[in-house]
């Protein structure tokens, strides 16, 4: 099979990627092995939160230079300051192209409100997910907290103690309250089946919606604004829309516990219209190996095409950090196992020593965190002290900054694959 590009990993990276280039008449393949951080993600979108000091930023364009000084290896940093506020501002149109349903800027960053009850500043999130901007207080009095009976992946009354602590919601009044949904018996034998995803499928298909509207508005005593759990809604936005709509008040969701419906639904977007253009993915397929002729790589194989190798003009690693096996740890070294590509850190990071891989600290930033691929600014792989002319990394695989720690990951990932698709339709 040949293909002109082939992607390695079927997340956010990988997808924005594809569906760029097959967007541009590229003839692409994913390489899917299965479920994506994506998926697992809260719908929300980092672009940078803060600086390696730990300081807490709102501007990113501001705040750059010091981030550079901080953090030269970066991949913003390698990129340049310039192409990557111009391709987080490409994704802000993709996304509206996509209808994501994603609001923000790259001008500033905005709060969200975490399930715990916290404030964590975000470049774009779900346009039904509690947001306010910096200072500014929410704007409903009074809000009620509703849980789900029998769910336990969704905490009301922890999260209106917890909310009661940010300035933006000292002046609301909080209530808390469960509903009780009879569809739902089924699932509440059987805790393990009783996850976000499970409550949305069954609702959307044995639901008495009429009824579920009632139980909403009798369970929210009065309440301006009503905050749920994300279990309503799988595949988009429709159905908490229309339950919205209906209930006539200002409903906003909250992700849950893994798996995260507001990230499963973008994943099921992005995957949707790559493959409308006529990209191809291979589910539950994983990349094993690759040859290389003359410095660049010219096929691969695969677990389930061992025997018919894939080849392709140009190669794109999007596999992910550790969560996802695209980075692998062994006792004495951490790899990157279809190319073994040179592998870098932070600088208190040492690939072959083990001991440098954790801090002291269980709640402190992990230098193995840091870990992942070699790149230049064009996001070709490093291997053998050489950069690979038609391979390339982006996403979580990178190394040289922990995404975690910087709040980035999301950034990182569709600013890289933007790069990366410049770069190949330009060749």
């Amino acid at each position: 099979m040949n293909f002109d590009v082939v992607i390695i990993g079927g997340g956010l990276a990988g997808l924005t990627c594809g569906v760029t280039l097959q967007a541009q008449g590229k003839r692409c393949v994913i390489i899917n092995n299965g479920q994506a951080a994506i998926d697992f993600a809260s719908g929300s979108m980092d672009l940078l939160s803060q600086l390696p000091s730990g300081r807490k930023i709102r501007h990113f364009e501001q705040n750059y230079t010091s981030f550079y000084q901080q953090l030269p290896q970066h991949p913003y940093c390698l990129i340049g300051k310039e192409k990557t506020i111009e391709k987080a501002q490409q994704f802000e149109d993709l996304a509206k192209s996509l209808n994501l349903g994603l609001i923000g800027s790259i001008a500033e960053n905005h709060l969200r409100v975490t399930p715990l009850g916290g404030l964590r500043g975000s470049w774009l999130s779900p346009n039904s997910v509690p947001k306010v901007q910096g200072s500014e207080v929410f704007p409903y009095h009074s809000i009620a907290i509703l849980g789900i009976e029998g769910y336990h992946d969704f905490q009301p009354q922890l999260l209106a103690d917890n909310l009661k602590q940010n300035a933006q919601f000292a002046h609301c009044q909080l209530s808390t309250a469960y509903l009780n949904i009879p569809e739902l018996d089924q699932l509440r034998d059987n805790a393990r089946e009783f996850r976000s995803v499970n409550i949305a499928q069954l609702l959307e298909h044995k639901l008495a919606f009429a009824d579920l509207v009632k139980e909403i508005k009798t369970a929210s005593q009065g309440a301006q604004a009503i905050f749920l759990p994300a279990c309503f809604g799988l595949d988009d936005q429709s159905f908490f829309n229309a339950l919205k709509e209906a209930v006539g008040l200002a409903i906003f969701e909250l992700p849950t516990l893994p798996p995260s419906l507001l990230g499963i639904r973008q994943h099921k977007q992005l995957r949707h219209r790559f493959e409308q253009l006529g990209g191809l993915m291979l589910n539950g397929d994983k990349a094993l190996r690759a040859e290389f002729v003359d410095g660049k790589v010219s096929k691969i194989y695969t677990q389930i095409h061992q025997e018919n190798f894939i080849t392709a003009e140009h190669f794109v690693l999007a596999t992910g950090s550790f969560f996802s096996n695209g980075l692998v740890a062994e006792f004495e070294h951490i790899l990157e196992p279809v190319f073994h590509s040179d592998i870098i850190g932070c600088k208190n990071f040492d690939k072959s020593d083990r001991l440098s891989w954790t801090a002291e600290r269980f709640s402190s930033p992990q230098p193995y965190q840091s870990a992942g691929v070699a790149i230049n600014n064009k996001c070709q792989i490093q291997k053998d002290g050489q950069f690979v002319g038609n391979l390339y990394a982006v996403g979580n695989v990178i190394g040289g900054f922990n995404s975690l720690e910087l709040g980035c990951g999301s950034g990182v990932a569709v600013v890289t694959a933007l790069v990366v698709a410049d770069e190949i339709l330009h060749q």
